[in-house]
């Protein structure tokens, strides 16, 4: 009796770990397809720049009162 319950026990021991191997084998395999095929069909494009966000980026021009509401903020986050 104990050799069919031992026998049983195995059996259904390598049925679960079985399936979970196989389950996360697939996972791994598509998870990898999935995201090879989002890379070559999403290629980044190269940001465009236009000429006044980069002027405006260069001078490093904020406004005064902009400043000023910053550095309140700031002031009063660390008080």
């Amino acid at each position: 009796m104990e050799a069919t319950l031992i026998s049983q026990g195995t059996d259904l021991m390598l049925y679960g770990m079985g399936t979970v191997f196989t389950f996360l084998t697939l996972l791994v395999g598509i998870t990898s397809l999935m995201s090879s095929a989002v890379n070559r069909l999403a290629a980044e494009e190269p940001e465009v720049v236009s000429a006044s966000t980069a002027t405006a980026a260069t001078q490093g021009s904020v406004e005064p009162r902009i400043v000023k509401a910053i550095q309140a903020a700031l002031d009063k986050h660390r008080s």
